[in-house]
């Protein structure tokens, strides 16, 4: 038994029909040469050995009496038939490319993004999807589309489960752990659970009482920093000072259709273009969403005066810690779409992204993942449902316009059930008031993007993501126009061409001025004496 942090448990009382509450990531898979037989049964069978090293879909929730406080974690063993199920990719529409799979599997994962799982069960769920065209080597491929809860992981936890599950070859390894077929019924007695409720809330209070002295130090001396870092420089504030975000159409209440797309870039390339510019791969992505989010709202409008700005989740974890748990916070980010000039926005971007890392180190060990918990489920799902009804998003002025993520994730190719790991597209979470979520993981040798959007707000999200691979190519291009270093005979011909350029301007002025002198002595009408 497990209690729920205070953190992981506000992921169930926010989830509604209009706001599931899980990520997952869609994949496509390449089957051995010669594979015969349903995928879904090779995955049920390699599932099944993988669980004993998988403890967060080994469990389920046990709710407390009324809503007490916080529910716990209590073990539970999955119907592998109901949680790994099959699909089957719908046929393209008459006239249209059988090929194009990724379009439909888009789609496909568009609705079943909306699809709550179900809380009497271990909160996962895969779908295998079958009917992909094959390679281009005539390779067949099968799809995968996951949903793991938010209450359970966040993206480091993601991938330390994937790291259980996943192999480096095509060979599975051995695992030696086994589970019991048989598991008793749990039961939990309500004095216990009511007793444990008071125990978790007598010590959390005690914790935050400890804490508070050296907290209230470090928020003290971070808002003196933040207050000095907003003055007017030069008539403007730093890219770190933030304002709230422009309104957008992406910060209204959301609706229960999803909408969602992937694409992917090359990963080595886009590290080489920001090493060029001493900026980090996390720079690099919030430039293409910014290059990419611009251009989008330029086209679609109206493109805000001011910037947009972007909520970055930001990991609490330790090196080395992969508990399946939730150990995350928020920061917020000036993506710069009202500069034109792309150098100027990345300079913007890095200096925004600088400023939030000095600030976030001040305070990230006093941030709470947990907190008291009686009463606060009532609390809390009252309150979602009002803000909900009464379209609150739709008043409040915005603080952020979009989401983006940025998870790091295996370097090396990964396989499953002997399938070859191809994509790896994160799927993730859209809420009222920020209606497009832009996760980010790189795998092997690519940098593959999830874009999930409420389906009203932003329908043409495949354009977006277009948009991403444009901003690439485009700065890839704008990096490719910069003068390479030169060798020193080279550098000392061009600088000497360019006096003799100058100097030849110079003469040639002297000269000039020389004629206009004589030309107007000549001709200048002479005065008659007296």
């Amino acid at each position: 038994m497990k209690r729920l942090s205070g953190l992981d448990a506000s992921f169930l009382y926010l989830e509604s029909p209009e706001m599931p509450m899980h990520v997952g990531a869609l994949h496509i898979f390449e089957l051995p040469p010669g594979y015969r037989g349903r995928f879904v049964n090779a995955l049920r069978k390699h599932m099944a050995a993988r669980l004993p090293i998988a403890p967060a879909l080994r469990r389920r929730l046990w709710l407390m009496p009324l809503k007490l406080a916080n529910p716990v974690w209590v073990d539970a063993l999955p119907n592998l038939k109901q949680h790994i199920v099959e699909v089957t990719l719908p046929k393209p529409p008459r006239g249209q490319n059988a090929g194009r799979d990724l379009a439909r599997l888009e789609a496909l994962v568009g609705e079943l993004h909306t699809h709550l799982l179900d809380r009497s069960r271990p909160l996962w769920k895969f779908h295998v999807i079958e009917g992909l065209s094959r390679g281009e080597d005539g390779s067949k491929r099968v799809a995968l589309y996951t949903q793991l809860h938010h209450a359970a992981v966040d993206g480091q936890a993601a991938v330390a489960l994937a790291n259980a599950i996943l192999d480096v070859s095509p060979a599975p390894r051995k695992i030696e752990a086994r589970v019991s077929g048989r598991t008793k019924r749990f039961e939990l007695g309500l004095v216990e659970m009511i007793s444990g409720a008071i125990g978790s809330e007598v010590q959390q209070i005690t914790q935050l009482i400890r804490a508070l002295p050296g907290a209230v130090g470090a928020i003290s001396s971070t808002a003196t920093r933040m207050a000095a870092r907003s003055e007017l420089i030069s008539g403007r504030k730093r890219a770190g000072s933030l304002s709230l975000a422009p309104r957008t159409r992406l910060n209204d209440s959301i609706t229960a259709g999803r909408a969602f797309a992937a694409v992917s870039l090359p990963l080595q390339e886009l590290k080489a273009l920001g090493q060029e510019h001493e900026a980090t791969l996390n720079d690099m992505v919030l430039m293409l969403c910014s290059t990419a989010l611009r251009r989008h709202f330029g086209k679609h409008g109206p493109l805000p005066r001011t910037s947009m700005v972007a909520a970055v989740p930001v990991s609490l974890r330790e090196k080395g810690d992969t508990r399946s748990d939730n150990q995350a916070s928020m920061s917020l980010i000036s993506l710069g779409t009202n500069i034109a000039d792309p150098m100027r926005r990345l300079a913007h971007i890095k200096a925004a992204t600088k400023s939030m890392k000095s600030t976030l180190s001040n305070v990230k060990g006093i941030l709470p993942t947990d907190f008291p918990s009686i009463g606060v489920p009532w609390l809390m799902e009252a309150a979602t449902a009002l803000y909900q009804r009464a379209k609150v998003a739709d008043k409040l002025p915005p603080v952020a316009n979009v989401v983006i993520s940025n998870v790091p994730g295996p370097p090396i190719p990964l396989y499953m059930a002997g399938a070859k790991m191809l994509t790896n597209y994160p799927c993730s979470i859209v809420v009222h008031g920020v209606a497009l979520n832009i996760t980010v993981q790189s795998y092997d040798q690519s940098l593959d993007f999830g874009l999930m959007a409420d389906a009203a707000a932003m329908p043409e999200v495949r354009e977006l993501a277009d948009s991403i691979r444009v901003a690439f190519d485009d700065l890839r291009s704008l990096m490719a126009e910069e003068p390479e270093d030169e060798s020193p005979l080279a550098l000392t011909t061009r600088v000497a061409q360019g006096v003799a350029r100058t100097a030849g301007k110079v003469l040639g002025q002297a000269a000039q001025a020389a004629i206009d002198t004589a030309v107007a002595q000549v001709t200048r009408p002479r005065l008659r004496k007296r």
